[in-house]
């Protein structure tokens, strides 16, 4: 594909719509917006543009178009699939002064934000208004709403809450083309023609710029408790998260997390827990609701439950602190394994009945391959994120044999009867896994709907098909 060069002429067309301010191409600057969180890769844009009004975005996406300019769209840049990476270079368009929560509608439970507002902003916002919205991915402290809805996010929560596609009533966006439409309606029922709201979540800035969401909200519950529970067994780990199910419980949060990402998580923070040589894995559960005797009911089931797989020890922590501790070490994992070494991080996600399965297979594969994983993710809902570390492979390896390794981790995630990605996304690290899941049919009618929205291929183009 063939794109244009920015020129001077154009610089100076973009400055008028948005302001010399907001026009940005010094290389230093540029950095910051060639790279998400994704491994080692970036590519800088030609400029970075940072609109304010649905219009600005408008008037720029119709003079993108007919130049044919790639755009890329971006927010926090703290997405692990490389989806706002201006691989093509052309415009970096950072939603980030879209940051106003614009209403908060307690008589309707919703909410009307803009994409630039970071999630946990938003959700201490609308919890001082005795209201809750759920999905909570690791980065909620530095993410934007709009890049969750593009990636749709999940988090914790989303085992008893759902997904970020869950709370999305409407959005306002702008077409490739410049155009200005809204998707939906401010309804919590709608049968009215093609769901054009649902396409766009989860279409990773390839099909339109979002810029207005409409959320449900729900009551917030007012009580939670959260337990640590240990394993000597991996497997019996994984398989004792079905049984919480099966005994009739539905925690707000149910999360699997291997030994070795524990202990590297403790090399690289003060978090003060001390772990029993013999454990290789923990479940990390809460329960949440507004009557603490069904809560404490519930935990006790669940200690029933644990017991039946051979666990060591149920740590029930009791204060907020405590809670809080055990939460902050959980989302802390992530940085923890790309602090300690060279990594690839993959987000599988099966029937969370064949997690002990997913995992086996996991471990017998880095054998196969010569690599080493370390495994942690929303055990609940099947979801496992497999961080890959180079160790002692060989760059060769690393760079060549790696990847079949990887696919054949695809395949037996495909054959349990999952997928290639639970809430990370494809961007521009798994397309060329895509085929592992979507036969050649499928993949055919993507591209086709990319085409009617995008006919120039300007917007966040190379992202998810190859």
């Amino acid at each position: 594909m063939s794109f244009k060069e920015i020129n001077i002429d154009d610089i100076v067309f973009f400055q008028k719509i948005v302001g010399v301010s907001n026009v940005t191409t010094d290389k230093d600057q540029l950095f910051n917006y060639s790279h998400d969180e994704t491994e080692d890769i970036s590519h800088l844009p030609e400029v970075v543009i940072k609109p304010r009004t649905t219009k600005e975005v408008s008037l720029i996406m119709k003079y993108c178009n007919a130049h044919k300019i790639p755009v890329t769209p971006c927010g926090a840049r703290t997405g692990l699939s490389g989806g706002a990476i201006p691989v093509h270079s052309g415009v970096s368009l950072s939603m980030e002064r879209f940051n106003s929560i614009i209403e908060i509608d307690k008589r309707n439970l919703q909410a009307t934000v803009e994409p630039g507002v970071i999630n946990e902003v938003f959700r201490q916002e609308v919890e001082k208004n005795n209201l809750f919205y759920p999905p909570d991915p690791a980065s909620k402290g530095s993410c934007f709403l709009g890049g969750n809805v593009a990636e749709n996010a999940g988090g914790p929560k989303a085992l008893k809450y759902g997904v970020t596609k869950d709370y999305v009533l409407n959005l306002e966006i702008v077409l490739p083309t410049g155009e200005i439409l809204w998707t939906g309606a401010n309804v919590l029922k709608n049968s009215t023609g093609y769901n054009l709201t649902q396409l766009m979540i989860g279409s990773e800035g390839t099909l339109a710029i979002v810029t207005k969401i409409v959320f449900k909200l729900i009551p917030l519950p007012s009580k939670d408790i959260t337990m640590l529970v240990s394993f000597s067994s991996i497997e019996k780990a994984c398989a004792a998260v079905s049984a919480v199910f099966r005994a009739g419980i539905t925690p707000s949060a149910l999360e699997f997390i291997e030994r070795d990402a524990i202990d590297w998580t403790l090399k690289y923070s003060d978090f003060d827990i001390s772990i029993k040589n013999d454990v290789k894995a923990h479940l990390l559960i809460e329960v949440d609701g507004n009557d603490l005797d069904v809560l404490y009911n519930e935990c006790e089931k669940i200690d029933q439950v644990m017991q039946e797989f051979d666990c060591n020890d149920v740590l029930i922590a009791d204060t907020r602190k405590e809670k809080d501790q055990l939460w902050k070490l959980r989302r802390s994992i992530s940085e923890a394994v790309k602090n300690n070494s060279i990594y690839k991080e993959e987000d599988t996600v099966v029937p969370r009945a064949e997690l002990p399965k997913l995992i086996q297979g996991v471990k017998s594969i880095g054998k196969k391959y010569g690599f080493k994983s370390v495994c942690y993710g929303h055990a609940g809902d099947g979801n496992l994120h497999v961080n890959i570390i180079k160790g002692d492979m060989s760059d060769d390896d690393w760079n060549h044999q790696l990847k079949i390794g990887i696919r054949e981790i695809f395949e037996l995630t495909k054959n349990l009867g999952g997928t290639i990605s639970g809430e990370h996304g494809i961007g521009l690290v798994q397309k060329e896994y895509v085929d592992v899941v979507f036969d050649e049919k499928t993949i055919s009618l993507q591209k086709q709907i990319k085409n009617l929205f995008d006919p120039n291929n300007i917007l966040n183009p190379s992202k998810i098909f190859l």
